[in-house]
């Protein structure tokens, strides 16, 4: 015997309602009602429109487990991040929900909170849940462990009908199936090295990043640095490269280390400019004046960095189009799966040559 589900509201009551009460109503085929839910085969607009209306009277609300062990995508494009409190994090991810909505997608937003066992494990509940595809923003690991089950699930998703996506950080390897849109992350810190040496800088200070990171952004920034003196000539002191975390307070213990140890140094170049604004802190607070003593370069150009006062010379990364790239790509695999898009440096008012060469 069917339910009396009224037409003139949502049901209230405990039972669900299925697909065959939506088909009952809109007077179609259980099997039409599918199709229009799974969008996976074509159905005439008005047969669409009276199932959506149907579904609509009916408040039906789609089982999202069912569909997941059917095989069904479900509709939804999964954003894993290690902090949504980052400025440049929630500028890819603002990118990253505009091209889900273009695509008829929802967007869930997964934090990490920075540990690598947690990012796998959010990998892998979106790969239970289907998730169209999966993005990675940020810099990822460079430990075996981590390189190895990663690829795993790279592979385990592509299987699946959904995509691992890596946003801002390099490919896993030649044939493991994901989709890669990266920044010359490198080639942004070479450029800023490369603008501190042309000013006459010759003791520049690293704060944030190393060629020998474990992280793929810390890593590729040193990297940068270090083939930037190495082009100029110029030999870079260990002692001033200073490992940091990528926040604020980060930045200003760091510089705050490093003026304890009496170390001479005429720039910094921090890794991001949230570790620019904790270095500006701690220069200030030691009675050094940027750019008149001490001169002072980011990376990311977040929105505030042009209202700092000096206002900071960074290197801009696309940040909204990472994220809008990385949708399309994922979603349009006939599109080439690995691009690369450029940085430039933003020249403001943080940096100037050294005093002695003035």
């Amino acid at each position: 015997m069917s339910r009396n589900l009224s037409p003139k509201g949502p049901n209230t009551g405990d039972e669900r309602v299925t697909v065959r009460d939506v088909a009952a109503r809109a007077g179609v085929s259980a099997t039409t009602v599918s199709r229009v839910i799974k969008g996976d085969y074509p159905v005439a607009q008005a047969t669409r429109t009276r199932v959506l209306r149907a579904m609509r009277e009916l408040d039906y609300v789609l089982n999202v487990h069912a569909r997941a062990l059917s095989g069904a995508s479900t509709q939804m494009v999964a954003f894993v991040l290690d902090d949504v409190t980052g400025p440049s994090f929630a500028y890819v991810a603002k990118g990253v929900e505009q091209q889900a909505t273009t695509e008829g997608r929802l967007c869930m937003v997964c934090t990490t909170h920075g540990d690598p066992a947690r990012e796998l494990a959010v990998v892998e509940a979106m790969r239970e849940q289907r998730a169209d595809a999966v993005i990675l923003v940020g810099g990822g690991s460079l430990d075996d462990a981590y390189v190895e089950r990663m690829t795993h699930f790279a592979h385990a998703l592509d299987k699946a009908g959904s995509r691992l996506v890596l946003c801002g950080r390099p490919p896993l390897g030649a044939d493991v199936p994901t989709t890669v849109v990266e920044y010359d992350n490198e080639g942004g810190a070479y450029a800023m090295t490369s603008h501190l040496l042309s000013q006459g800088h010759r003791r520049i200070a690293l704060i944030g990043a190393s060629a020998d990171d474990l992280s793929t952004t810390k890593a590729d920034r040193g990297r940068g640095f270090v083939r930037a003196h190495q082009a100029f000539g110029v030999p870079f002191d260990p002692d001033l490269v200073v490992p940091a975390g990528f926040d604020r307070n980060d930045g200003y213990d760091a510089a705050r280390r490093l003026l304890a140890l009496g170390a001479e140094f005429t720039a910094v170049f921090a890794a991001t400019d949230m570790v620019a604004i904790g270095v500006l802190a701690a220069l200030r607070e030691a009675g050094l004046r940027v750019p008149d003593d001490v001169s002072l370069a980011g990376y990311d150009d977040i929105p505030f960095a042009a209202d700092l006062s000096p206002g900071l010379t960074t290197v801009r990364i696309p940040t909204e189009e990472l994220g809008r790239t990385a949708v399309r790509l994922a979603l349009n695999r006939h599109e080439r799966q690995h691009v690369v898009l450029g940085t430039h440096i933003v020249v403001r008012d943080s940096v100037r040559p050294p005093a002695r060469s003035r």
